[in-house]
Order: structure tokens, then C-alpha cells, then sequence
């Protein structure tokens, strides 16, 4: 199963592509999607959504999981986060993949082993838990472990249901 992990911004969008077979993990890409902010939102919003939709394109996931955002304190800046959270979650849906989302305690809970882990901590783990992945900026390393989160929680859900 491939899975596209998204960690939403309007100014930096991090995403990262993994391979799951079973329990084995791959690194197969990632990245982060710029918007430039001289830009009004409409055409910030557009550009998103045209370099979500390539990625999709290029790396075709069979899933995709985004990281839940949280609410600051300035409402405009978190109306303009909730505005490129929804492009976030519209481009792999435009595309027929299904789309998971997980809080952020959650992912760093998957990936470090507690909720309240620290972004250098993340990084560190992304780098063990995916070979020969670098992510050279948070938003990357950010997205890699939602991509993370959701093939192990994937693998949880099926090994339960086996039982059963």
C-alpha cells in the first residue's frame, strides 16, 4: 500500500510518500509545497491545490492521512490555515484515494511513543523508522510520520480484525 502523508499549511504544505508491505516501512519521496505569500489567498489556494493534484499524479497513493490542525490564537491565521486544510483534503479526494485524518498527539504517539514529543524527536524517529529518508525541513518530516501513523494504525486495524 502506498500512502501520501499530509501535514496542512498555507505557506508550507510538508508531504511524503511511504510503501507499506506488512510491517515493512519504505521511504519513496518527499517534500514541501510552497505558496508565495505576495499572492491573495484565491491564487495561493489554486496553486496548493495544482501541486497537491501533481503529486497525486505522480506517486498515485492508495491512501492518503493528514495531520489535524490545531487553533491558535489569531483567527484570521487560523480561518487561512482551515481554508488550505480543506484543498489539503480535497486534492487526493478529487482523485478518488481515501483520506484518513489523525491528530497531531496521535502521530507523534505512532511515531515517538508519546503525544507531546518535539519536532527534532519526530524527525529523528522518521529518519530510524524510514532508511535512507532525509527530510531536510519539519513540514516533510512532518507529513512522513502522518503517512507513518496512518500504515501502522492501518496494520493495528487488520491484525484486530483478524482475530476477531
Amino acid at each position: 500500500m502506498r500512502v501520501l502523508g499530509l501535514d496542512p499549511g498555507l505557506g508550507a504544505t510538508g508531504w511524503g510518500v511511504i510503501e507499506a508491505i506488512g510491517s515493512r516501512l519504505s521511504h519513496l519521496a518527499d517534500g514541501v509545497v510552497e505558496t508565495d505569500p505576495s499572492l491573495a489567498l484565491p491564487a495561493r489556494l489554486a496553486a496548493l491545490h495544482a501541486a497537491l493534484a501533481g503529486i497525486v499524479a505522480a506517486w498515485r497513493p492508495d491512501e492518503a492521512a493528514v495531520e489535524e490542525t490545531f487553533v491558535n490564537r489569531n483567527a484570521a491565521s487560523t480561518l487561512k490555515l482551515g481554508q488550505a486544510r480543506g484543498v489539503v483534503l480535497l486534492a487526493p479526494a478529487l482523485a478518488g484515494i481515501p483520506v484518513a485524518e489523525y491528530q497531531a498527539t496521535m502521530v507523534k504517539r505512532a511515531v515517538v511513543g508519546q503525544g507531546h514529543a518535539q519536532k527534532r524527536q519526530v524527525q529523528a524517529m522518521v529518519r530510524m523508522l524510514l532508511p535512507g529518508a532525509a527530510p531536510g525541513r519539519t513540514d516533510a518530516a512532518d507529513a512522513l510520520a502522518v503517512a507513518i501513523c496512518h500504515a501502522h494504525t492501518r496494520a493495528t486495524a487488520a491484525r484486530l480484525a483478524g482475530e476477531r
